[in-house]
């Protein structure tokens, strides 16, 4: 089993040259974990939360699965977007897919079989609408389509209405460079407050 010997003389280098770095850094991140950022990432191992925006251990609360989705029924990600929204208090939840993604493309080639058509049902019906488009666009597009539906998280409506500045951003990293795109479609309190007060004036509203 050498490739797994491997992965812990890994780490045990890892440890000692970020202790001789930093003394005293495992110390202090044993007694704290107060990250202002979650991630909510694609499961690709070549898409790394933390060495991606270069943060230490502890900095980023991190989120993963096949294509990035935010499905409000996934008990997996309510539990991480109540801890993080409730507990740790993160200020900042980013969407990060990337171009070229496998769960997107297989959606696109008709290939994906069992759970996973199940699982990116909503990339499926997004794919349809918008008259299939290209991968690299349908990979824009699915980020987008995941930050609306943090918007309409009753997790993140509620801490909005508790006054909680809580930003939603939407990025998508290019493999090919390492480089990460903004999408400039942050959300935050503000817009929100803002479509609920254009809801409330609309004629015909009760």
């Amino acid at each position: 089993m050498k490739e797994i010997s491997k992965l812990l003389d890994n780490n045990k280098s890892w440890a000692q040259n970020v202790e001789k770095n930093i003394p005293g850094f495992f110390r202090k991140l044993e007694n704290q974990q107060k990250p202002k950022f979650l991630w909510i990432g694609c499961s690709d191992s070549r898409v790394p939360a933390d060495q991606l925006i270069g943060v230490m251990p502890g900095e980023v609360f991190v989120h993963r699965n096949i294509s990035n989705q935010v499905i409000n029924t996934d008990i997996n990600l309510m539990c991480v977007l109540q801890y993080a929204i409730d507990v740790l208090k993160v200020k900042h939840i980013i969407v990060c897919g990337h171009y070229g993604c496998g769960g997107i493309e297989a959606v696109m080639k008709d290939q994906t079989p069992g759970l996973l058509a199940h699982w990116l049902e909503n990339v499926h019906d997004l794919m349809e609408r918008k008259g299939k488009p290209n991968l690299d666009d349908m990979c824009e597009l699915n980020v987008k389509l995941q930050v609306r539906n943090l918007t309409l998280n009753s997790l993140v409506r509620k801490a909005w209405e508790r006054g909680r500045n809580l930003y939603l951003h939407g990025w998508i990293y290019s493999i090919s460079n390492g480089l990460i795109h903004d999408l400039c479609i942050t959300r935050g309190r503000k817009e929100y407050d803002e479509a609920r007060c254009a809801a409330a004036q609309r004629p015909g509203q009760p």
